[in-house]
């Protein structure tokens, strides 16, 4: 759709007819006066340019085409672009993943190639991030200690970015459930207008190190109304070559799922296991549904500045008529 923002500027197209028969009223009132003009040189010089512009009339209508187009510029040509709808669900979304020494555990296939739980967790969660479109995304990394690596934002490219560069160990071998909790607690309790917080964490093991045990926690996130997912990754049956062959272990002994299934059951959430890639996509998907995405709804319409267009052309117009004027 195509509008004015200022459309008021076009009631100024008369403008130079009146400023010029106000001219000419002065000058024949000031001849019958019969009075001494100080300034008579210059009342002559005007003279002289009307009688050139009459002279040259004939190029007049070059003169109020580019003044036309000088206010169609003044007044800020637009065009509308098609509605466009904004989702923003007003839910703050925490993702806490585990940076434990025990994520670089090989029991995951991703894309048929063996991997670690740590590059599984990396696939599957960009792929989640990049669906939260109108939740704004934040990002815990924890190990020995928790850090928040991004704060929450709507800018889900840098969430995932800041995610990708994650490495095993950057935040200590141990495992700190409590103190990730506790930080989403910290960074959460004092946003304003959220119709929802939650918190999505995964480790695959037990709480070995932090401040602050699970369990108060946990008092902590029900306090400010913050539901806790928990997943719990790591496959239950893995091939392992010894010095004696081949042998069948559970790599996932040391992952406390009583733990996981309390914080959950206790704030409203659940708690998941994911012993494969393909359960971890699934699990995400079910995350998505339990907590979708688009509630509420802005429409924006984008705009496009035209009045560059108006302009050039008056511009052009006065130069055409400058070297018209010249010539003859």
């Amino acid at each position: 759709m195509f509008e004015f923002v200022w459309w008021w500027m076009l009631l100024l197209l008369p403008l130079p007819w009146l400023v010029q028969r106000l001219f000419a009223v002065k000058q024949e009132e000031q001849a019958q006066a019969g009075l001494f003009i100080p300034f008579a040189d210059d009342l002559r010089a005007i003279t002289a340019t009307q009688t050139s512009l009459r002279k040259h009339h004939k190029y007049g209508y070059l003169l109020w085409l580019a003044w036309l187009f000088l206010l169609v510029a003044a007044a800020r040509p637009q065009w509308l672009g098609e509605p466009v709808e904004l989702s923003r669900s007003g839910r703050d979304l925490m993702l806490a993943i585990d940076l434990s020494g025990s994520m670089q555990t090989q029991d995951f296939v991703l894309s048929g190639q063996q991997v670690d739980r740590l590059t599984a967790t990396k696939a599957i969660a960009s792929d989640f991030i990049a669906r939260r479109e109108g939740d704004r995304v934040g990002l815990i990394l924890f190990g020995a200690q928790a850090y928040l690596q991004t704060p929450l934002t709507f800018d889900r490219k840098t969430v995932n970015q800041f995610l990708s560069e994650a490495v095993i160990g950057l935040a200590g071998k141990e495992t700190a459930i409590g103190d990730a909790i506790g930080l989403a607690v910290k960074r959460l309790q004092h946003v304003k207008n959220a119709q929802d917080l939650v918190l999505i964490l995964l480790t695959d093991g037990v709480n070995t190190a932090g401040a602050l045990k699970p369990e108060e926690a946990v008092k902590l996130a029900k306090q400010i109304g913050l539901r806790i997912y928990t997943i719990g990754i790591g496959a239950d049956r893995m091939a392992v070559r010894s010095f004696f062959g081949t042998q069948m272990v559970n790599p996932s002994a040391d992952l406390d799922e009583a733990m996981l299934q309390n914080i959950a059951d206790e704030t409203g959430g659940q708690y998941f296991r994911a012993k494969d890639t393909q359960a971890l996509q699934q699990i995400y998907a079910l995350i998505d549904k339990l907590e979708p995405v688009a509630r509420d709804s802005q429409t924006f319409r984008p705009v496009r500045a035209l009045l560059v267009y108006p302009l050039a052309a008056s511009f052009i117009l006065l130069l055409l008529l400058l070297w018209l004027r010249k010539r003859g």
